[in-house]
């Protein structure tokens, strides 16, 4: 790696100012106990979540769900739970649920309100087409969560 954490030096060095993609790279360092990222860019962490319709039509389905991709969905989902913990201070856990062949479901859960659903569906192929949809579906994830954990604190707290 080059001293912009890149391949072939072709890396930009966006800054990450989004809240949200802020608290996720927070979740994968903080998962990171031989520091192997600890030189990375936030921008080099975040790029395996970009994947394009191209990459992904590449992706086989058949067999088991790559491990780094279960510690993505992990990590976004975490994320989510940890900016809806922030704004309502509620304690927030996740929950995911993946079968050998990529179909699950991910739930973030607060007390026994329930803040957040995803279906998982061909796992394999888990990501987005860019950071500003990853920004985005986790920005909705985070705000249809703090919604409800105001509209039912007391469900929150039980």
């Amino acid at each position: 790696m080059s001293e912009n954490n890149s391949v072939n030096g072709t890396a930009t060095s966006t800054p990450i100012t989004s809240p949200f993609l802020k608290t996720l790279v927070q979740q994968i360092r903080a998962q990171d106990s031989y520091g192997f990222y600890r030189s990375w860019s936030d921008e080099l962490i975040l790029k395996p979540f970009v994947v394009t319709k191209k990459k992904k039509r590449e992706i086989s389905v058949e067999g088991e769900v790559d491990p780094a991709t279960i510690l993505r969905i992990n990590a976004f989902f975490r994320a989510v739970a940890s900016s809806v913990e922030k704004e309502t201070g509620l304690i927030s856990h996740v929950v995911v649920d993946l079968g050998h062949e990529g179909f699950g479901w991910a739930l973030v859960f607060s007390g026994r309100l329930l803040l957040a659903v995803k279906t998982l569906r061909d796992a394999h192929r888990y990501g987005f087409d860019s950071l500003e949809k990853l920004n985005e579906e986790g920005e909705q994830f985070v705000q249809k969560g703090i919604d409800l954990a105001k509209r039912f604190p007391e469900v929150g707290n039980i």
